[in-house]
């Protein structure tokens, strides 16, 4: 069995005296592990670290088997994410959130999505509405998706600005002012469009949304906590 491919790195786990098992995100056989020998030399070693695109082979005698890859670095950005600690976890939230996808299940889209945000996990501007965005999808993708595209109350498709904690659907401003401490408030940028880029308050509220639904739906029915990556990260953005 052999295959050839790109992936995003987001694991490494060490294996023996020099080898390690490497978790990459890739383009066509979804999130896939492999073994790659000699790890730890002073060639690889850099290489192999999260955040990286690589060239990947692929071979194993059997397709269920673990499998050993060759690598060739495609870009090398664990240079650059490691000076700043809101990039660093980032990445680490970013590989949390994919694993919840079954392994060697394609999703070129997620794939796509997650190589852009590791392109610009240290841009303070950028990344945090980008990952809010993530976490959106793959509350989707779990088959959890958050419909935002008209109130839950009376279809308006206008002045959307808070969402339904029980059923995940958006709820217009005149509809939801009787209840508006109950709901979770809907930041423009969530829903698409030509929204001006997000402040603080707007990316505040974007990951309170977010979180609430990921806890309740991904992480808690698998016994799993919010990992601290996510904190890490939320608190870093809003500094920045």
């Amino acid at each position: 069995m052999e295959w050839r491919d790109e992936g995003l790195v987001i694991g490494v786990r060490r294996y023996g005296e020099s080898s390690a098992i490497i978790e990459a995100m890739t383009r066509g056989h979804g999130r896939h592990l492999g073994l790659v020998r000699g790890a730890r030399s002073a060639r690889l070693q850099p290489v192999l670290q999260p955040g990286n695109s690589l060239a990947l082979v692929w071979r194993a005698r059997l397709d269920e088997q673990l499998g050993h890859y060759a690598v060739e670095p495609l870009q090398l950005r664990a240079g650059r994410l490691i000076a700043s600690g809101m990039a660093l976890a980032g990445i680490g939230y970013l590989g949390a959130l994919l694993r919840f996808l079954p392994e060697r299940d394609s999703h070129e889209a997620l794939f796509s999505a997650a190589t852009l945000i590791a392109d610009h996990l240290d841009a303070p501007d950028v990344a945090p509405a980008l990952l809010a965005r993530f976490e959106l999808r793959m509350l989707s993708e779990c088959g959890f998706r958050l419909d935002l595209d008209a109130c839950a109350a009376t279809g308006a498709r206008e002045d959307l600005i808070y969402v339904s904690p029980k059923s995940g659907r958006a709820v217009s401003a005149s509809a939801g002012e009787p209840w508006r401490e109950r709901l979770l408030p809907l930041p423009a940028f969530l829903r698409g469009g030509e929204e001006p880029a997000p402040d603080s308050v707007d990316l505040d509220s974007a990951f309170k949304l977010t979180g609430f639904f990921l806890e309740r739906d991904l992480f808690g029915p698998r016994g799993i906590e919010v990992p601290d990556s996510r904190r890490a990260f939320i608190a870093a953005s809003l500094r920045s």
